[in-house]
């Protein structure tokens, strides 16, 4: 909140991976500094068998629906991490899932977190060595997850009271065909926002183009700095380029 406040950011949601518990421990500090902080989070689904993320924005962190989504979807990483250590352990990396876990005491479990112990561990120099060499898609420690349907994450955030977003389209490196359809099913089951900007690295080609497709499909434009850490300026806080007129933003929702 405070690094949000420093890069002059008046409002922001925190979107962490099927959890929201990032909303409750920064809101006081957010109050102090005057920033606007949304309740969010962002769900990993599927859509065709490609992984798409749905963001939810403006949810109420405290529903039921949302709570009963947390841990289902904390179940299916745990899953997930043990196969992980289990692939691992064949290319005589041990120890690997309690270490993970040292690195995810209040977060749900993933791939980071592994990535984070075999940079610490040295068997990569950094974390994209580590995906590169160990997590990414078709290596070694690569265990595909089966997400719930698009469907499915929509309702849970729609039943919160949010607003269901697709998260970074242009990373999907869909035809724009394809990417029209997801859009069109999107919207036929509840889906109100696409982001039109993600980070600071896009062109303003790229940006009316999402603006353009948002608006063919009635849907409301989102835009995110997709912030992690510090140390990538392309992703800072504050960086995301605004909405292109005559794109309707997703927070004029619930102003």
């Amino acid at each position: 909140m405070q690094r949000a406040f420093d890069n002059k950011v008046t409002g922001l949601a925190i979107t962490d991976h099927d959890n929201c518990l990032a909303f409750s421990a920064a809101q006081v500090t957010a109050d102090l500094l005057g920033v606007s902080l949304i309740a969010g989070i962002e769900f990993s689904s599927q859509w065709r068998g490609r992984g798409i993320h749905i963001v939810g924005l403006n949810i109420d962190p405290q529903s039921l629906v949302i709570k009963e989504a947390e841990q289902y979807m904390s179940l299916q990483r745990e899953k997930r991490a043990v196969e992980i250590s289990e692939k691992l352990s064949k290319l005589g990396i041990n120890g690997s899932l309690e270490a993970a876990r040292k690195y995810a005491p209040s977060e749900q479990l993933g791939r980071p977190h592994f990535a984070q112990f075999l940079v610490e561990a040295r068997h990569a120099k950094n974390i994209a060595q580590a995906f590169k060499r160990y997590l990414g898609s078709g290596k070694p420690g690569d265990v595909k997850q089966v997400w719930p349907e698009v469907a499915v994450v929509v309702d849970w955030i729609t039943q919160a009271g949010g607003v269901a977003v697709i998260a970074h389209p242009l990373k999907y490196k869909m035809t724009r065909t394809k990417l029209r359809e997801l859009c069109d099913e999107f919207k036929c089951h509840g889906g109100g926002a696409i982001e039109i900007v993600s980070g600071g690295h896009q062109s303003n080609i790229e940006t009316r183009d999402m603006a353009d497709l948002a608006n063919r499909f009635e849907l409301l434009g989102s835009s995110g700095s997709d912030f992690h850490a510090p140390g990538a300026p392309w992703q800072e806080l504050g960086v995301a380029s605004h909405i292109p007129l005559g794109c309707e933003p997703v927070w004029n929702a619930w102003r």
